[in-house]
């Protein structure tokens, strides 16, 4: 199998999905068993249109290259992808990206589950109280897949309950179901395995009975759905009061740690309390909100910390806005318990962990898809090394990352929000905010988007379709839609040029994480430079190599229109500019449609007129009317159009603009 099919059979329920939406045919599916290796593109129903990109993260590359390709040929593109949808063969969720099967649990692979479950559950308690964290097991003879939740026992078709911790990222992962993050767990490959252990944390809400369910894929036609596991009850008891029997050696705690029998939340923010939020002004209950505060009292600082209960959350006290030589706090879950730690960082490598805990009143609370911890510590800590004093100012640092067992924390897998000012905490109370994506970076993004979707698309329509409308229009010297032609790709170089160099500036080099984007933006970047100096050479508009020129020149800046997109598409999603995902993928979505949408009707405009054409026959001479002539008809319908496409740009500019504005 060729390896653009292979990555295609791999990741085929996005590609069925992108297939319907972009094309947009509404074929209708049957209700017979689908066979395992027909074709799929065609018969799903269009009414997945609305969830079909819920599995299109890991494919953002394939998607960017399809849409890229599309924009520009869109002809060859469809004839590509209708050859695609006939011969990809069916395969099902390999990488555990099962969100759509959230609800009925029930894998899309055509065939009926199985009756009879070889499968168990298992579970190391039969009481919970809310906070508390329950061990569940799943094994039984090999199998590829799983996806297992909890849910009220009284009302199995009711949404997943409480939130799950991992015990081994290799083989398992979590997904979020519903509004609760977290509260699903499925397969990372189809790689076989006999038994899964994961922890299911008690939500505050809990219901009195709760029961866990699992679906269980032992071969891609073999499965069975909703596998009853055990019913567990939730006690009388009105708190929590979880112990520590035991702190891990590679975590030292030198005080005693309690258990948080509430939530905290944000009430005293800017009166009473120094808080970061982010996103600005969210709700710390909610686990999609990144929360940091500090409060002054007398001779020391207390301080909470909230955030997605995924590993560890951090904040760091720094005299710069770069990692390095920084004072931080790490809170990390370990055995579904959460330690906190002192340490020092230097330089981008992983923190030093200290011997000597300088912390004290440590208290934590791990539920609803949260991590909250709570300490306080001494405005002065003359002691211990490494240590800033809390009365001066400080760039603050808040991140979070993945922690395997026995405590190791990963590198975070987003970019730290980094406080735009340095602040006292113990100064005046404040409620701030922050950005993820440091300035030189949003001026990057902001500049390749303000040349590759506004100037350069507009400049290629003028000089594609407006040269007869505005041939007898002249701008100093010059035929109109050439000037204009002209003005806006040497804006696109400009622009490109200024923003090509800022990440360079900001890395201080080249930047081994950024994956595809720098290669494909340096290879973005030559074509923009080569093409205005190969213009510089332009033979006069009769001489033989005239068509030479103009098929170099129409190539290089095709080229150079769909790396960009595929640039563009790649950047969105790196840590130091994340947009909001799947938002910038709708988006881009969108604008590639919009801008094939115009480039059509264009087109069959341009036809119309010249099927108008004409034909005069004289003494056995073709006299054709002029064809500026028929162009010229068009003239106002050619003019609103491009006045609507400038207004879109504009507005898709705008929301990519502010969508940088606010990481």
């Amino acid at each position: 199998m060729p390896l653009c099919l292979s990555y295609l059979h791999v990741h085929l329920c996005s590609v069925r999905k992108l297939c319907n939406l972009i094309l947009l045919i509404p074929w209708y599916k049957m209700g017979l068993a689908l066979p395992e290796g027909k074709p799929t593109c065609l018969v799903y129903i269009p009414l997945q249109l609305i969830t079909c990109f819920l599995c299109l993260r890991m494919e953002r590359k394939f998607i960017s290259v399809l849409l890229a390709f599309w924009m520009e040929l869109p002809g060859l593109a469809f004839a590509v992808w209708m050859l695609i949808c006939f011969y990809a063969s069916v395969s099902g969720y390999p990488n555990g990206k099962v969100r759509e099967a959230c609800t009925s649990m029930i894998p899309c692979h055509g065939t009926s589950p199985q009756l009879s479950p070889e499968h168990t559950i298992t579970v190391n308690g039969t009481e919970f109280k809310p906070g508390d964290s329950i061990e569940v097991h799943l094994s039984g003879p090999v199998f590829e897949g799983f996806f297992i939740q909890a849910r009220d026992a009284e009302h199995l078709e009711s949404p997943a309950l409480g939130s799950f911790m991992l015990a081994d990222r290799r083989v398992s992962q979590l997904l979020t179901c519903g509004r609760t993050k977290n509260s699903a767990v499925s397969h990372t490959s189809k790689a076989k395995k006999k038994h899964i252990k994961v922890y299911w944390i008690a939500p505050g809400n809990a219901p009195i009975r709760v029961q866990f369910l699992a679906t269980v894929v032992k071969k891609y036609k073999t499965f069975w759905v909703k596998i009853p596991g055990p019913i567990v009850s939730q006690t009388s008891a009105l708190s929590p009061t979880t112990p520590l029997h035991a702190i891990s050696e590679a975590i030292p705690t030198s005080h005693p740690v309690s258990y948080l029998s509430k939530p905290f939340n944000a009430s005293g923010c800017g009166s009473t309390k120094f808080c970061i939020r982010n996103p600005s002004n969210c709700d710390p209950e909610s686990a999609s909100c990144f929360f940091l505060s500090f409060q002054q009292e007398r001779s020391s600082v207390f301080i909470e910390m909230s955030g997605p209960s995924e590993g560890y959350l951090a904040f760091a006290l720094s005299h710069d806005q770069w990692m390095g030589d920084d004072d931080a706090y790490l809170c990390v879950g370990e055995d579904h318990r959460i330690h906190t730690i002192t340490a020092y960082l230097k330089g981008r490598s992983p923190p030093l962990l200290d011997s000597e805990n300088a912390l004290e009143d440590a208290s934590w609370r791990l539920a609803d898809g949260l991590l909250q911890c709570s300490f306080r510590r001494s405005i002065h800590l003359p002691d211990h090394k490494g240590r800033f004093n809390l009365d001066a100012s400080y760039y603050i640092f808040l991140a979070d990352g993945e922690a395997s067992e026995g405590g190791v924390i990963h590198k975070h897998h987003q970019q730290p929000l980094i406080t735009n000012g340095m602040y006292n905490i113990t100064g005046l109370p404040q409620d701030i905010g922050g950005s993820r994506s440091p300035r030189l970076i949003k001026a990057h993004g902001a500049l390749m988007f303000i040349a590759w979707i506004t100037t350069v698309s507009i400049g290629v329509i003028v000089a594609r379709f407006f040269k007869p409308v505005w041939s007898h229009s002249f701008l100093f010297g010059k035929e109109m839609w050439f000037q204009v032609h002209r003005m806006l790709m040497l804006t696109t170089v400009m622009l490109t040029s200024i923003s090509f160099v800022l990440p360079f500036i900001y890395r201080g080099g080249w930047s081994q994480q950024a994956g595809f984007h720098p290669y494909l933006g340096c290879t973005v970047m030559a074509l923009a430079i080569f093409q205005p100096l190969m213009a510089g050479f332009r033979p006069s508009r009769h001489a033989p190599r005239r068509q030479l020129f103009n098929w170099f020149h129409w190539s290089t800046g095709t080229a150079a229109r769909i790396l960009a997109v595929v640039t563009m598409f790649l950047g969105m999603n790196l840590t130091a500019l994340d947009l909001p995902d799947p938002w910038d993928t709708y988006t881009m979505i969108a604008f590639v449609t919009w801008h094939v949408g115009i480039d059509v009707l264009l087109e069959i405009h341009s036809y119309c007129l010249i099927r108008k054409v004409e034909v005069i026959e004289y003494d056995r001479v073709q006299i054709l009317q002029s064809l500026t002539s028929a162009e010229a008809e068009g003239r106002l319908f050619k003019q609103i159009v491009l006045t609507i496409y400038v207004c879109g740009n504009i507005v898709f500019l705008i929301a990519f603009l502010a969508a940088i504005n606010q990481i």
